[in-house]
């Protein structure tokens, strides 16, 4: 089941998973409360998810970029 989990999390933008390392609280717990939250808005919160994936991959491509030793410049 860890397996799943872990590829889930590695595929699926891990956006949750990042929030509950930066605040320290589970990542079941923010899953669950965004669901939550999801069917109460009526699923607005997606929009929230996918702008902060966007911008976690823009990151991490920026990051990756920079500790590119082969980057021509």
């Amino acid at each position: 089941m860890n397996k799943v989990r872990y590829f889930m999390e590695l595929h699926a933008f891990g956006v949750c998973s990042a929030i509950g390392e930066k605040f320290g609280i589970a990542t079941s717990r923010i899953r669950m409360w965004f669901i939550y939250v999801s069917f109460l808005t009526m699923g607005s919160p997606v929009i929230l998810y996918m702008i902060l994936a966007f911008w976690m991959n823009i990151k991490n491509y920026i990051l990756s970029v920079k500790r590119n030793p082969l980057r021509n410049h």
